[in-house]
C-alpha cells in the first residue's frame, strides 16, 4: 500500500516535467524510421487496399453464373426452353451437354460443375398430356451456401419457363406450374454446414500454422544471429532449408491428427474416401506452406515483418479459397488469384475425399497445382537465401 502513492508521485512529477520539444523529437525520429522501413509503410499501405478490394469488389455472398451441365433426353422446343430458362435465371450458367447420366454423376465428383440439370424423354409428351413432368436438378451440396439460393430459384422456374410456350391451347390447365423441378442435393443432403466448414479448417489451421511458425522462428533466429553459427558448418542452403522445415512438418501432421480425430468424434463428419490418400494429400500441402515460411524468412528483416508478410499471404487465402464464401461467386479476376493459392485446391481435395468419397483420379487435378507452387516457392526461396549468404 505504501509504494502506490509512492508511484503515483513519480507519475505525477514526471508530468510535469513533460517537453513538447522532447516528445516532438522522438516522434520524428519515429517517423524516420517508418521511413526506412519500407517493407511495414507498404504493409500499412497494402492491407487496407487489399481489404477493401477484396470484400468490396470479389465477395459475394449470393453466387450467381455456377457451372452447370445438362442431359437432355427429349429434344424439343419446351426443352430448350426450359434451359434457356435456368440459364437466364443468372443462377445457372450451362457449360456442358452430356450424354450419360453418369457422366453428370462424375463430374459432380470430380468438381467440374456445381449442378446437372436433366430433363427426361417423352418431357414434350408428358407436357401435352397434362401430367406434369419431373426434371432432375442434382446439386453438388459440400458447400450448402453455394447451392442453397439457386436451387430455391430453380424452383419458382417451373412457373415461367414455358410461359410463352402456347401450352394452354393445347389443353394444358392454366395456374399450376406445367412440370416439377426435383431437387436433390448430393453429398450433403441434410444441408449441414459442418460438413462443409469442418473439413475446410483443416487447410486454414495449416495455412496459419505452417506458414506463420517457420517465417517468424527463422526470423528470430536471423535477429540473434544464431544463423551465423549455422553457417559456418559445411551444409548447403538445399540443406539448411530442408532441416528447417521438415520438424514443422512434423506439427503440422500433428495438426491434422486433432482436427480429424475432433471432426470425427465432436462434429460426426463423414469419412467416406481414402485416410490414407488424405495424409499424403496433406502432406504435399504441408510442406508447401512450410516452405512458404522459409520463403518469408528469406525476405522479412525482423518477426514483425514476418508476421505482416504471414497476415498478407493468410488473408486472401480466407477470402478467396472457397471457405468463407462460395468460390464460384467470385469475379473472374478473384478465382485466377485464387487458383494460385493452395488452399484453394486443397478444400477440393479434402471435401472431396470425405465428403464424396473420391479417389486419387478425381482429386489429381489439384495435387498439380500443389506440386507447382511447391517447386516454384522452393526455387525461390532457395535463391533469396543464397543472395542472404551474398550480402
Amino acid at each position: 500500500m505504501r509504494a502506490r502513492p509512492a508511484l503515483l508521485a513519480r507519475l505525477a512529477t514526471q508530468l510535469r516535467h513533460l517537453s513538447l520539444r522532447r516528445i516532438g523529437a522522438v516522434l520524428i525520429k519515429e517517423f524516420i524510421q517508418l521511413r526506412r522501413d519500407r517493407m511495414t509503410f507498404g504493409m500499412i499501405l497494402g492491407l487496407p487496399l487489399a481489404e477493401l478490394v477484396l470484400f468490396g469488389f470479389a465477395i459475394n455472398s449470393d453466387p450467381k453464373q455456377l457451372l452447370t451441365a445438362v442431359f437432355v433426353q427429349d429434344h424439343s422446343a419446351y426443352s430448350r426452353a426450359v434451359i434457356n430458362a435456368f440459364e437466364n435465371s443468372g443462377y445457372f450458367r450451362i457449360v456442358r451437354e452430356n450424354r450419360s447420366q453418369a457422366e453428370g454423376e462424375r463430374q459432380l465428383l470430380r468438381g467440374d460443375v456445381t449442378f446437372v440439370l436433366t430433363i427426361p424423354e417423352e418431357f414434350s409428351r408428358a407436357l401435352l398430356r397434362n401430367e406434369r413432368p419431373q426434371v432432375l436438378l442434382q446439386a453438388d451440396a459440400t458447400d450448402p451456401a453455394a447451392a442453397s439460393n439457386a436451387l430455391a430459384a430453380a424452383s419458382q422456374l417451373a412457373h415461367t419457363a414455358l410461359a410463352h410456350q402456347r401450352l394452354a391451347a393445347a389443353g394444358v390447365e392454366s395456374g399450376a406450374p406445367p412440370f416439377a423441378v426435383v431437387a436433390h442435393r448430393s453429398y450433403n443432403p441434410e444441408g449441414i454446414s459442418q460438413y462443409n466448414t469442418v473439413p475446410g479448417l483443416l487447410g486454414v489451421i495449416l495455412t496459419m500454422t505452417m506458414v506463420m511458425m517457420p517465417a517468424l522462428a527463422l526470423t528470430r533466429e536471423l535477429e540473434r544471429g544464431t544463423m551465423e553459427n549455422l553457417l559456418a558448418l559445411p551444409v548447403s542452403p538445399a540443406e539448411i532449408m530442408f532441416g528447417k522445415v521438415l520438424p514443422y512438418i512434423g506439427m503440422g501432421a500433428v495438426q491434422v491428427m486433432i482436427v480429424l480425430a475432433v471432426a470425427r468424434w465432436l462434429f460426426a463428419v463423414p469419412m467416406l474416401g481414402s485416410y490414407p490418400l488424405l495424409f499424403a494429400m496433406v502432406a504435399v500441402f504441408v510442406v508447401s506452406l512450410a516452405t512458404m515460411g522459409y520463403l518469408i524468412s528469406t525476405v522479412a528483416r525482423n518477426q514483425m515483418q514476418a508476421l505482416q508478410m504471414t497476415f498478407f499471404f493468410f488473408m486472401p487465402s480466407m477470402l478467396l479459397s472457397g471457405f468463407m464464401f462460395p468460390f464460384h461467386g467470385l469475379p473472374g479476376w478473384a478465382q485466377a488469384i485464387g487458383e494460385v493459392l493452395p488452399l484453394t485446391h486443397m478444400l477440393r481435395i479434402v471435401r472431396g475425399i470425405m465428403l464424396k468419397g473420391a479417389g486419387f483420379a478425381e482429386v489429381a487435378p489439384h495435387l498439380w497445382p500443389l506440386l507447382l507452387f511447391l517447386l516454384a516457392v522452393t526455387m525461390v526461396a532457395l535463391t533469396r537465401f543464397r543472395r542472404t549468404l551474398d550480402a
